[in-house]
């Protein structure tokens, strides 16, 4: 079993300096080669526009049949009785016995059988039983006010899993001064009898070797938990530890849905689940251009809960705590643990890892705050933080070149290759789609060639038939919209259609810029070492 790996500190080998800066490099090449095969010739400009609009069209079609194909398959998902299907578990064979033979329009019912039947012919004590198998869920704070965090808890009081077997940890900041104590203190007071354990984890701040981030706030957790866990005689292997940031409102079967999965699973521990992260919690509350941008993410994570081979742990996501014992938890070395986390996994695992889609959602906040020009500003935050994900390029990069490298290279160069890919897309699609029709026909005024002269108008058509796939996320968003508040007129709705007119600049500002941004800092060494955290504010 290969050791953890970690993001190195302090000045990087040049092999690891060139992976960093290979996103950036890529992303301003695709600008700068538009402009210099323009000036070469404005076919060859053309040709290029046209390869860039073609795939953007091709990906926005499979973007509308994949958003409304996760779509149904959640709500299908959610739709099941996920107690009564664990409950199920406990006693395999006479569940099986009793069940064997009926036919139930239920998502994935014959899967159910085949689970109840493989269980059943194993031996005693080869899956676990339902009855041992705990939830610990931590629960991330910063400077968080009770108004956010107690719908959180109150959230996951309202799911279905035995609370007695459910602790809970409050994963608060030493750095977030005397109101996150009184918070976390007031939050113990209030719930601490609700559930099977409670435990406030304090994370000391200026740890030596953490960034200031997320990472070290669970990680402390995750060893405070792993302390609890012990003193209670209670196996490692029968924890599934869920992290949640101070907004989130799992759905009242997330919890049911994973202890099944993690159950009938034979390599369970070589698993994470991985929810559907919904933005909607505020929907109603935040300005237009927020919502796009939340809505755009949700899409984004229900369509790749129908691609399995590109999923990975994003916000939110539960893991087994024995690996996580093994593994040191999260990584302290940078700001975004929850994608980096699939790699450490995957590579500590030598490639037998992998992240089991979960079909129930996880709601979360879109970013509001006090004033427009502040949630802006908070959005411009939230996305840059994301998009240096970025930097797990040279992780993956690194180690796919190095000695000691245990993945097979037929399975690591396609996960590399989706990885680079993405970023890269991030950044210098938008931008090129936007405007670079008109790049050829700059150089090439005074031409005769009519591509170059006509390729504006061709571009445009071809964007507005990528556009008119942007109808199947309209009137989803409208469908996955949380019940109106009484204090809004029906008359929003409209309005929550028509801020889709703003999709191409936010595309270009939030999306292309922020990915820029944060491969530019990959690109002349400067790191992003503090996880600027999103301000949440409830609106009253």
């Amino acid at each position: 079993m290969s050791k953890v790996r970690e993001i190195p500190t302090g000045k990087r080998t040049p092999l690891y300096r060139f992976f960093e800066m290979l996103p950036a490099m890529i992303s301003y090449g695709m600008i700068i080669l538009l402009f210099v095969l323009s000036a070469i010739s404005p076919i060859l400009g053309s040709a290029y526009i046209l390869l860039i609009v073609i795939i953007t069209l091709v990906k926005a079609i499979g973007v509308a049949y994949r958003v409304v194909q996760g779509y149904n398959t959640v709500k299908k998902g959610i739709g099941v009785n996920w107690s009564k299907r664990l409950a199920e578990l406990e006693n395999p064979e006479e569940s099986y016995d009793k069940l064997a033979g009926s036919k139930k329009h239920e998502y994935d019912y014959d899967t159910h059988l085949r689970n109840l039947c493989m269980m059943a012919a194993a031996e005693e004590g080869y899956f676990p039983k339902p009855s041992q198998v705990y939830h610990a869920v931590i629960v991330t704070m910063y400077n968080e006010t009770l108004d956010v965090l107690a719908p959180t808890l109150d959230s996951i009081v309202k799911t279905t899993y035995p609370k007695d077997r459910m602790i809970v940890v409050i994963a608060y900041e030493e750095r977030g001064g005397e109101n996150a104590e009184k918070v976390a203190k007031t939050l113990e007071k209030n719930y601490s009898k609700k559930f099977g354990g409670f435990i406030l984890a304090k994370h000391p701040d200026g740890i030596p070797g953490e960034v200031v981030g997320k990472g070290g706030n669970i990680t402390n957790a995750g060893k405070v938990l792993k302390k609890y866990v012990r003193e209670k005689g209670l196996r490692y292997g029968d924890v599934i530890v869920t992290t949640l940031d101070s907004d989130n409102k799992p759905h009242e079967c997330y919890f049911d849905q994973v202890a099944y999965e993690f159950i009938v699973h034979e390599d369970r521990k070589r698993l994470s689940y991985q929810p559907v992260s919904i933005f909607t919690n505020n929907i109603w509350d935040a300005p237009a251009v927020t919502r796009v941008v939340a809505c755009t993410n949700s899409f984004w994570n229900l369509i790749c809960t129908m691609r399995p081979h590109t999923l990975r742990n994003f916000a939110s996501h539960s893991q087994p705590l024995d690996a996580l014992v093994e593994m040191n938890f999260w990584s302290t070395r940078t700001i975004v643990e929850d994608g980096h986390q699939y790699w450490r996994s995957l590579f500590y695992f030598d490639g037998n890892y992998d992240v089991l889609a979960i079909r129930a959602p996880i709601y979360q906040d879109a970013v509001l705050s006090d004033t427009l020009l502040k949630t802006l500003k908070a959005q411009w935050i939230q996305l840059r933080r994301w998009d240096y994900g970025a930097s797990d390029v040279a992780f993956v990069g690194e180690y796919m070149l190095s000695k000691d490298r245990t993945v097979r290279y037929l399975s690591l160069i396609p996960k590399f290759i989706r990885l680079l890919d993405g970023h890269v897309t991030l950044a210098a699609f938008a931008p090129i789609v936007a405007f670079g029709g008109w790049v050829p026909l700059l150089f090439n005024i005074e031409s005769r060639d009519l591509l170059a002269h006509n390729l504006p108008v061709v571009v445009s058509y071809i964007q507005t038939v990528a556009m008119m796939s942007l109808f199947a996320s309209i009137i989803l968003s409208i469908k996955m919209l949380p019940p109106r508040p009484k204090k809004y007129r029906s008359t929003k709705k409209i309005i929550m259609v028509l801020q889709w007119i703003m999709s191409p600049v936010i595309a270009i500002v939030y999306t292309s810029f922020c990915a820029f941004y944060s491969q530019t800092r990959l690109l002349i060494g400067s790191y992003m070492e503090k996880f600027d955290v999103t301000e949440k504010v409830v609106k009253k």
